[in-house]
């Protein structure tokens, strides 16, 4: 059976942790979804990781439906999470509700998450009106770099401190089932998550939020152009990998692979007709 916004909302109410992570792709997927992860995030932030961008601006919608379908055909319980891409829901309602529309019924996604505000109230009440579930995310908010003054925590000065709070309260009255707070202080972030009804998923916010996401590059350590403050390298795969490779180039140039154990076998029989066939 899959997670479900309901499961969400009473995982908080039961003061359950909940555990959300990035996929990609379908072996990914699979895998976060057979160790039970409530909530995949098919970010944007694969335009780093995936895509090789210095930011996650680049990301087109035409690249998050390729990626959400790959997960979506490798995880059957887990919620997954679509993000919308930068200028994808910015222009007006229609063109936020038809790319929100995409990721469900193109992309296999249960849910989408969408940056800001209450600058984007309006178009996340018009979403889940439509009966789409709209994740929020506020904090440090990647497809605002650039008018943030680029990747700085937010929240450690008293206006923006209360603007945060502000958006996350019309974010929860907007109809989001969840908000994901990015950067900001742990103090303010559990204070946040106190006064909401609805689920905070933190990442690098402290662990008084309701749950925390995190990337799966990050975590496993297969990125390794930098690794966030937020996160833990539970594994360093870019190192494993590498020696992986270096081991198979090696036994290649130098004659050790493949061996006959992962050839494919023919009678000496066939093979003396099929000399007789050609020769």
């Amino acid at each position: 059976m899959r997670i479900n916004i309901n499961h969400l909302k009473e995982m908080k109410q039961k003061q359950e942790k909940i555990v959300m992570l990035t996929a990609y792709d379908y072996s990914t997927a699979r895998i976060v979804n057979e160790c039970s992860i409530p909530l995949i995030l098919v970010g944007d932030s694969l335009g780093m990781v995936v895509l090789g961008y210095d930011s996650t601006i680049p990301v087109t919608m035409d690249d998050m439906l390729h990626h959400t379908k790959a997960v979506s055909r490798g995880a059957s319980q887990s919620l997954i999470v679509g993000d919308m891409p930068f200028m994808s829901y910015h222009i007006n309602t229609e063109q936020a509700m038809h790319n929100a529309s995409r990721l469900i019924q193109e992309g296999g996604a249960q849910a989408v998450k969408i940056e800001g505000g209450r600058n984007i109230c309006t178009t996340i009440e018009s979403i889940v009106n439509a009966g789409i579930p709209v994740m929020g995310h506020i904090g440090l908010t990647p497809q605002y770099m650039h008018q943030l003054g680029g990747f700085r925590a937010q929240g450690k000065s008293l206006p923006v401190a209360i603007n945060l709070y502000n958006d996350a309260l019309a974010l929860e009255q907007a109809g989001a089932f969840a908000i994901v707070i990015e950067a900001v202080p742990e103090r303010l972030a559990t204070y946040i998550s106190q006064k909401l009804g609805i689920p905070t998923i933190g990442i690098g916010a402290g662990d008084g939020c309701d749950g925390q996401v995190q990337v799966i590059n990050d975590i496993l350590g297969s990125f390794s152009d930098f690794v966030p403050k937020h996160a833990k390298q539970y594994a360093n795969l870019s190192k494993k990998i590498s020696q992986a490779v270096k081991t198979y180039r090696d036994e290649v140039t130098g004659k050790l692979f493949p061996s006959r154990e992962h050839g494919i076998a023919m009678s000496d029989e066939v093979f003396s007709e099929f000399l007789k066939a050609v020769e």
